[in-house]
């Protein structure tokens, strides 16, 4: 079983070097065209929009089906999603194309968008594959080595979006990504997942979108809800590093010289999935998650205090060493309290909490900052007033964004220590 996992995690590898290499791209390129955050704020808060809103969808299919079908399902749909991004890419006249007035920006946007979301229907199967192969006191470990792959795909897009937007145009990057998805639906075909047939939960039959039955299993654990909201909330805070991040970054640096900072910093992802793998999460999963996610809170706040690039690559690194961790403890509560024919709709729910939070800080944070908080920090009367915190430079107002945030973060992880929901949930996990 543990042969096929290790088969499943490589195609997920290609997937997401796949995936994230035209997101990237697509984010980078919308940003130099057009000089707006509003326009990276729309695109990251729209495709976590749709990520909400389809993961309830993506949780009950899983539910119905075998694993590799719904994930062979799902490449293939990318696949087409980002051949049609291609043809449109080059059959419109590019100064159409790239501006943001003109609707064929959106319509082409859109359609990659909607290859990525699709996507997302792959990471819940992923879930329940951990489950189905993993013994369960190794599935900590399996969790962390999942995150551990996606860093390793995060590191080398993030490189070489950027290079690939400088030196090559996003037409070249259009066709690099539709061959690389070619090459994942291929090797995807392949790989076997023994899995002798659907565990069908029988108050599933016929059932497009089972919200009822995926808040019934929620319920059904104590303090599980609970946790959910959190992460949340965490990610609606996250939301304004979503926003800003990439105009931050590209306020710092050249497009080319960003990819490559971007993916020296995602090392940080595969370190904290290596130390996952390695180490596991501990007895209590959901304490180190918390701990984890104060120690964000403060870096957050921290890594643009002053316009350094290395307080701002360090940080950045730390802040991603972080996240496998966080992503890693929630996987494993669910798969280890919520029953086999259960777990894609509460992977989907959860799934559809957390990306919900983040659009609505996405499309309220990117308006505020470029229409109040930036022209207010770079005027006279507000440079004079953060000077003492900030310093100053180009970016201050999107430092006083994350800045906030940061405490926002590390706040709600001390208060959450507190709360009943922590310790009934701990208890219910150390019995289960």
């Amino acid at each position: 079983m543990m042969k096929n996992f290790y088969q499943v995690v490589a195609n997920t590898l290609i997937a997401n070097v796949t995936t994230s290499y035209l997101w990237f791209a697509l984010v980078f390129w919308a940003y130099l065209e057009t000089k707006s955050v509003l326009a990276t704020g729309i695109i990251g808060g729209a495709y976590m929009l749709l990520v909400a809103v389809c993961s309830l969808w993506f949780g009950t299919i899983v539910d119905q089906h075998k694993k590799k079908s719904v994930m062979l399902f799902a490449a293939v749909f990318t696949l087409v999603a980002f051949v049609v991004g291609a043809s449109i890419y080059g059959l419109v006249p590019y100064e159409t194309m790239s501006s943001l007035g003109r609707p064929w920006f959106w319509v082409f946007a859109g359609i990659i968008l909607a290859g990525a979301v699709v996507e997302n229907m792959r990471n819940i199967a992923m879930g329940t594959v951990v489950t189905l192969l993993v013994p369960k006191d190794k599935r900590a470990n399996a969790n962390g080595l999942v995150g551990t792959v996606g860093g390793i795909g995060f590191i080398i897009t993030s490189v070489f979006s950027g290079l690939s937007v400088g030196l090559l145009g996003m037409g070249w990057t259009l066709v690099a990504a539709c061959v690389l998805t070619a090459v994942a639906a291929a090797h995807l075909y392949f790989v076997d997942i023994p899995e002798k047939g659907v565990a069908h939960d029988p108050e599933l039959k016929n059932k497009k979108v089972d919200f009822k039955g995926s808040m019934a299993a929620v319920h059904a654990i104590p303090g599980l809800l609970g946790l959910l909201f959190f992460s949340m909330y965490n990610n609606f805070i996250g939301g304004s590093y979503m926003a800003l991040l990439d105009p931050y970054g590209l306020t710092m640096f050249s497009v080319e010289v960003w990819g490559i900072i971007f993916g020296v910093a995602g090392t940080g992802f595969v370190i904290g999935g290596l130390l996952i793998a390695k180490f596991g999460m501990g007895k209590n999963p959901i304490r180190t998650m918390l701990l984890a996610i104060i120690a964000m809170g403060i870096i957050g706040a921290a890594f643009t205090i002053r316009e350094w690039p290395v307080l701002f690559i360090a940080g950045m690194w730390l802040y991603m060493v972080l996240i496998p961790l966080i992503e890693a403890a929630e996987q494993t509560v669910i798969q280890r309290v919520v029953p086999f024919e259960k777990q894609g709709r509460v992977f989907g729910f959860a799934q559809m909490m957390e990306a919900a939070a983040a659009p609505v800080t996405a499309f309220i944070v990117a308006p505020i900052a470029e229409f109040w908080v930036i022209p207010w920090v770079q005027s006279d009367a507000g440079a004079r007033q953060t000077e003492w915190l900030l310093s100053t430079g180009d970016a201050r107002g999107i430092a006083l964004v994350f800045l906030v945030s940061g405490l926002l973060l590390a706040l709600s992880g001390v208060l959450a220590f507190m709360t009943r929901t922590y310790r009934i949930l701990s208890s219910f996990y150390a019995k289960s």
